[in-house]
């Protein structure tokens, strides 16, 4: 079927030494691991630690960074075999075009338009959050009460027309500002210690007690599915949490993006994921530990939480110094999202599945600036309008659908292509991708009803945009369609598929 024909995989890897068109091979193992961490530690830290604490899973919101952590390495596994297998810039949807098909590849970019949007408008409204913290500024031009945020808002507009001019953080100012937002999280944890009160972690789990919100549709899935009782805290609410929580992690993935600029992306890649997953999940068990134990849980309900905890404990001080850090150190994965999502959008277009006046690039700046602006302004109005909460629950949800898609599409060609050259190979195929498929299925299971009806509403959206344009104007179908009229004109047709043009 069309829908099904692959990029050949063989020309992805040809184009990258063709001059001008390769990305020079600089990264290293040690690289990655920091470019993971900057990108990795941004507004779940900083946000979302205090929040599902307070509304979900009390002290013991360890234990759901821990199983949020879990989730990611089993996906991480099956992220490093794909990059390593297909070495070329991009995305999960660059891999899937490459090995699982045109339609696979669209339902994952369109997927990847939500995750990178709405991860942008996330971490957006938590920099105005801190912001306001930082310099007292009024409540209703930015941090939690502001509608429209007007400090969202602007960071973004301010973040597009650096990404349309094409400036790029080098590695010296990426450096700099992972080691700030390292040193913050350090401080916070060695600061924290000395206020940490043992009765703030009794009880460690708090007992279930049913859901004070009024609605069904607010209710974890799973939760109306079994037939139970909304509740928050207890197990239930430890899960839900993770589900949520599990936001803190997204951005390991952009490491296997840069496979094509590693010197070893074989050896390289794995460690700079696996490493910079470590690294994150041992800062954020040991954040939510000292910030939950400095002050009572259900006093941690804001957007800048650890800012608030030092504020109760009597260092207004060291809350600047947090406020300061998270302003600085976000700024990047703000742009770092605008980036992402842009050239996600920009290589579909470019494929032919959304309209090719998306794939325009600048004259000048040489970024596909039409897909930038546009990623801006509907970033910025999400920012500005959109509770935190529900963005950070779509975004969740998005990120584990791409998860359950790359762990299958592991598995799906460990059969299909089982010549196809793997440098790095999952272990225990195929039972850790399907392991990671159920992991990120019940972790998807505990997010509200209300995100799965988004959820499934953007996904729909997606699918009719798909038929009704992507799938009859994509370019290996206009590419198909030439070469049936020149066999039905009377010219050649050789019933083998070229090398690597192979359809499903």
């Amino acid at each position: 079927m069309s829908i099904f024909r692959t990029k050949s995989i063989e020309q992805s890897l040809r184009e990258t030494d063709e001059p001008g068109r390769g990305l020079r091979k600089n990264l290293s193992a040690f690289h990655l691991t920091v470019f993971g961490v900057g990108v990795i530690i941004g507004t779940g830290i900083f946000v979302l630690t205090g929040q599902q604490a307070a509304r979900n899973a009390g002290p013991a919101i360890v234990i759901s960074f821990a199983l949020a952590g879990v989730v990611c390495a089993l996906a991480a596994l099956c992220y490093a075999e794909f990059a390593s297998s297909v070495p070329v810039a991009g995305s999960a949807y660059t891999f899937s075009y490459a090995t699982l098909g045109q339609f696979v590849a669209w339902i994952i970019g369109w997927d990847l338009c939500l995750e990178l949007a709405l991860g942008a408008a996330v971490v957006s409204r938590g920099w105005s959050a801190y912001l306001q913290e930082l310099f007292d500024l009024p409540t209703w031009l930015a941090g939690d009460k502001a509608v429209p945020d007007f400090g969202a808002a602007f960071i973004v507009a301010a973040l597009t027309i650096v990404a349309v001019m094409g400036a790029k953080l080098s590695g010296r100012v990426t450096g700099f500002l992972v080691v700030l937002k390292v040193a913050v999280v350090v401080f916070v944890i060695g600061l924290g210690l000395f206020f940490i009160k043992a009765a703030n972690y009794t009880p460690f789990i708090p007992a279930a007690e049913p859901s004070s919100k009024a609605s069904g549709a607010d209710a974890p899935l799973l939760q109306v599915l079994a037939g139970i009782t909304p509740q928050h805290f207890g197990w239930f609410g430890i899960v839900a949490a993770a589900s949520i929580v599990f936001f803190a992690y997204i951005g390991f993935d952009v490491v296997a993006t840069t496979a094509e600029e590693t010197r070893n992306p074989q050896r390289d890649v794995p460690w700079g994921i696996i490493g910079s997953l470590v690294i994150c999940g041992v800062l954020y068990m040991a954040v939510a530990f000292v910030v939950t134990g400095m002050v009572p849980f259900d006093q941690l309900d804001t957007a800048a939480p650890l800012a608030k905890a030092f504020d109760l404990v009597g260092q207004g001080w060291a809350a600047d110094l947090i406020s300061l850090g998270a302003v600085c150190g976000i700024t990047s994965v703000i742009l770092v999202l605008l980036l992402g999502q842009a050239r996600v959008s920009f290589a579909m277009a470019r494929d032919g599945l959304l309209p090719p006046v998306l794939s325009k690039v600048h004259p000048r700046y040489g970024t596909p600036w039409v897909m930038s602006t546009i990623t801006g302004v509907v970033v910025a109005v999400l920012a500005a309008f959109v509770p935190l909460s529900e963005l950070s629950e779509l975004t969740s949800i998005g990120t584990l659908f791409a998860f359950v898609v790359v762990s299958i599409g592991v598995i799906v060609l460990r059969r299909t292509r089982p010549d196809l050259p793997r440098a790095f190979r999952a272990p225990g195929v195929p039972w850790l991708p399907a392991l990671s498929v159920l992991a990120s299925l019940w972790l998807m299971l505990n997010l509200p009803v209300v995100t799965w009806v988004r959820f499934l509403i953007w996904m729909a959206a997606g699918l009719v945009l798909f038929f009704l344009y992507g799938m009859r104007r994509a370019n290996l179908a206009l590419s198909a369609a030439g070469q049936d009229g020149l066999t039905a004109g009377g010219g050649r047709s050789d019933s083998r598929s070229a090398p690597g043009d192979r359809t499903s």
